[in-house]
C-alpha cells in the first residue's frame, strides 16, 4: 500500500481543495447549489482519487485513479475560468488558484507518467 501523504501531488491537491472552499465564499449565495456545489465537489475529488488510488493493490488501477484526479483538476480549472468570466469571481482573488490548479495537473501528470 502507498502512503498518499508522501505525494507531492497530493500535497497540492489537497491545498487546492482547501484553497477553493475559502474562494468559494466569496461568490453568490444564489449559486450555492450551482457553480459553488460543483467546483467544491470537483476540488475534493482531486485529493479523494489520490488517496483511493493509494489504498489499491494493482499498478493499473492506482494509475485509473490518478486519471481521475486529473480530469478533476482539469475540471476544476475550468470552472475557476467560467467563474471568472461570469464574474462569480474576482479575477484578483482567483489567480492564486488558477495557479494551484495549474501546478497540481503539472505535477500529477508527471507522476502518471513515471508510473506509465
Amino acid at each position: 500500500m502507498r502512503d498518499h501523504t508522501k505525494l507531492r501531488a497530493f500535497e497540492l491537491a489537497d491545498q487546492l481543495a482547501l484553497a477553493i472552499y475559502k474562494l468559494t465564499m466569496t461568490m453568490p449565495p444564489d449559486e450555492r447549489f450551482g457553480m459553488t456545489s460543483q467546483m467544491r465537489r470537483a476540488a475534493v475529488s482531486v485529493p479523494s482519487n489520490i488517496v483511493e488510488g493509494c489504498a489499491r493493490d494493482s499498478q493499473a488501477e492506482y494509475l485509473r485513479y490518478l486519471y481521475i484526479a486529473f480530469g478533476s483538476a482539469k475540471e476544476l480549472g475550468y470552472q475557476l475560468s467560467l467563474a471568472e468570466r461570469l464574474h462569480f469571481l474576482d479575477s484578483d482573488a482567483a489567480q492564486p488558484v488558477h495557479d494551484l490548479c495549474n501546478e497540481t495537473c503539472r505535477v500529477l501528470n508527471g507522476l502518471i507518467r513515471s508510473l506509465s
